[in-house]
């Protein structure tokens, strides 16, 4: 083969090699392409689904704040709320404050005769109307005797028309309201009697079987005390721990074991420590049922592994260099960590904390295993009164059948989500605030 024959072969073998590169580069352009959209395509898709859970509950919950009010005016008859007639608590406490709402609430419609026609008008207004109005004689008794007009909360069926959800093109049968009941509903609404306001009680109120009445401030002070057992317990533990394993064991085999066994408790099921709390701590040791103590106990053996890693995290982001400065003055490995590593690894560790207790607040399973599912109607005052949370009383809500608890559910799981935001930030702050980089 001549010099020509073969420059010419040599010629198009790197024509030949040019164009599959070049096919090879486009194959890959359009392959890197098509991976780029698929993340779009992904982080779309769940910014998607994120905002119809969020307009969903936002939808459903909304309402929530607001509650239906109907003015009566009262007239304390003292024959009906005072029958011992010395105005005294023990004879307020006899007194038929229902029957004085009854009766207010009667005058507006004179002519509803017959004991059904009665009936249907009187479940318009609340059981807790009665209540609000021995309140306030109790609070004032010169009002035995005088009039005011108050204004007391409408049932959940009322509430629930007022807000649209009952209407008359539903069929009269199978809606709660009858069409006599709407009527009276549309002349109050006429008299400037019946008005929707800021729901008050939805955040000063326990929890109760009526769904007007019921409330989430006993959930959030369940909640509150429930944290307050599970930071003092799991932060000063997670953090030495962390310290102990990160500066001062020794790397053999146990401890490698606890590592392991760190990293793989962090992973295990959440109910897995509400059965360990339930046979320990009320089994075995005896504390009460549905108490926050329990509760923040086994919220502080879920929340550990978490904080002990994200604190060893902030450990090992200080340099070396800090280590051996201090030593090199003088310092002892005590007063390095002391002193130094741990007020620079600080806000790592918070960061850990406050994110392990958006976690322990957001938790059902474990406390539904150590009793705090029970239906509790006062406020706790303390870590061992009967007590439930924040997410639980949204399961329990969830299971009730009243339409009304659908609107308190998802208005519990926005403050609950308003709650996990601010902590979320809080640690996002923390972060960007005190972070140092090396």
């Amino acid at each position: 083969m001549n010099s020509l024959t073969r420059r010419s072969v040599s010629n198009r073998t790197a024509q030949e090699t040019t164009a599959l590169v070049q096919r090879t580069i486009k194959r890959r352009r359009r392959a890197e392409s098509r991976f780029r959209w698929y993340g779009r395509a992904a982080v779309f898709i769940g910014i998607f689904f994120v905002m119809m859970l969020f307009y969903s509950i936002i939808s459903k919950g909304y309402s929530a704040f607001r509650q239906t009010y109907i003015g009566l005016d009262v007239t304390y008859d003292a024959a009906l709320i005072d029958p011992q007639g010395n105005g005294s608590a023990q004879s307020l406490g006899q007194g038929d404050f229902q029957a004085a709402a009854k009766a207010a609430l009667r005058t507006q419609f004179p002519t509803v005769e017959g004991r059904p026609n009665l009936k249907q008008l009187n479940v318009l207004v609340s059981d807790d109307a009665g209540y609000e109005l021995q309140r306030r004689v109790v609070a004032d008794p010169r009002l035995i005797g005088k009039s005011e007009r108050v204004w007391v909360l409408a049932r959940d069926n009322t509430d629930m028309a007022m807000k649209g959800h009952i209407t008359r093109q539903e069929s009269e049968d199978g809606r709660p309201l009858s069409n006599q009941q709407l009527d009276w509903i549309d002349a109050l609404k006429a008299k400037g009697l019946i008005q929707l306001r800021f729901n008050t009680g939805f955040f000063t109120h326990g929890d109760s079987r009526e769904p007007e009445q019921a409330g989430i401030w006993g959930a959030v002070a369940g909640s509150f005390f429930t944290l307050i057992i599970t930071l003092l317990l799991s932060f000063p533990i997670g953090v030495s721990a962390a310290i102990y394993l990160e500066e001062f064991a020794k790397r053999n085999r146990w401890t490698d074991l606890i590592e392991v066994n760190i990293n793989n408790l962090a992973a295990v099921p959440s109910i897995v420590f509400g059965l360990l709390g339930l046979a320990v701590f009320i089994n075995i040791i005896g504390l009460p049922r549905s108490a926050p103590l329990v509760g923040g106990l086994v919220l502080t053996l879920m929340t550990l592994p978490t904080i002990i890693i994200a604190s060893r995290a902030a450990i090992k982001a200080v340099p070396p260099s800090i280590r051996e400065a201090a030593l090199g003055i003088g310092a002892s490995p005590v007063q390095v960590v002391t002193h130094h590593v741990f007020p620079l690894a600080m806000p790592g560790m918070l960061t850990g904390t406050i994110i392990g207790m958006a976690r322990a607040l957001g938790e059902t399973a474990p406390l539904l295993m150590i009793g705090m599912v029970a239906f509790i109607v006062n406020v706790p005052n303390g870590f061992t009164d009967p007590a439930t949370a924040l997410p639980v009383q949204v399961y329990l809500w969830a299971d009730s059948p009243e339409r009304a608890f659908v609107e308190r559910t998802s208005g519990a799981i926005m403050v609950l989500l308003a709650f996990l935001l601010l902590m979320n930030g809080a640690a996002v702050f923390l972060r960007q605030r005190f972070e140092r980089r090396w």
